[in-house]
């Protein structure tokens, strides 16, 4: 007697309800007949088996205060000084007893607007209008400097901006021999201005919340290879400054949480 796919599945059914179905799980669980699924009764108690969820912010020190509030010895942060990100896992556990890594601390710093602005304008070709209005709206964290070094008002360098004029001259030398000639040419391509154009813009400005203030030097270029000139700025030692930045990241954010949990350069993924 062959039985039907309906009668083996009652057959299932009637055996999953006689045993009984729940399962010997921390989280409370039991085997529904059809299909033999698995379904967490979790929902229904009257509160979690297990404390779990992600916390994100932009803010280094609320950020660090959450992490301390909670001072779990087994805490392990992991900080991206690319993104500038930390993610701080609570329950990721041990080789021997590892955890589900999923209650998280997730913390990513938000650029500050004068840092944005910074970062944006390097190695940007500008005409001569664009600069001085860059000049203009960010007047308040610039102190524009001379070839030497010293500090050019603020007014005047927006005036020398504006006043760049390119200047060609054309320079040829014949020499006569008794058996031979030569002849060469030299053009020289000079941009002038009225006012004394600033060499570089010293950009003052708090990177991220709770960092120190970063002076960056933004390097101005005149692109003469057309009859209008073009300006360019360009960040001096950008790599390194970019590190020193990441680096003052770790070292705050590790003395603000102290030992409510431990720091790792780098990313980890639970999988």
């Amino acid at each position: 007697m062959s039985l039907t796919k309906e009668a083996i599945q009652l057959i299932i059914d009637t055996a999953l309800e006689a045993s009984g179905k729940a399962l010997a799980t921390q989280t409370p669980a039991i085997v529904l007949p059809e299909g033999c699924q698995v379904v967490t009764l979790e929902k229904w108690q009257a509160g979690r088996s297990r404390f779990r969820g992600i916390y994100s912010t932009h803010s280094l020190t609320d950020f660090s205060a959450y992490v301390a509030a909670r001072a779990i010895p087994s805490a392990k942060g992991f900080i991206d000084q690319d993104e500038m990100t930390c993610t701080l896992l609570f329950n990721l556990g041990t080789d021997a007893l590892p955890g589900h890594a999923d209650d998280r601390a997730i913390l990513k710093l938000k650029p500050s607007a004068g840092y944005k602005a910074a970062q944006g304008i390097g190695g940007r070709v500008m005409t001569q209008k664009d600069l001085s209005d860059w000049i203009e709206d960010w007047h308040q964290y610039l102190t524009p400097v001379d070839d030497e070094g010293k500090e050019i008002p603020v007014a005047r360098a927006i005036a020398a901006v504006r006043t760049i004029t390119i200047k060609a001259t054309n320079e040829s030398e014949t020499t006569v021999g008794d058996t031979s000639a030569s002849r060469s040419a030299m053009d020289q391509i000079e941009a002038r201005s009225k006012e004394t154009l600033p060499a570089a813009l010293l950009f003052s400005t708090i990177p991220y919340e709770g960092l120190t203030e970063q002076r960056i030097n933004l390097r101005i270029s005149v692109i003469t290879s057309s009859s209008q000139p073009a300006l360019k700025l360009r960040w001096v030692g950008e790599e390194v400054q970019r590190e020193d930045i990441a680096q003052e990241f770790k070292t705050v954010l590790q003395k603000k949480i102290g030992n409510a949990a431990a720091l790792s350069l780098g990313a980890f993924d639970p999988k």
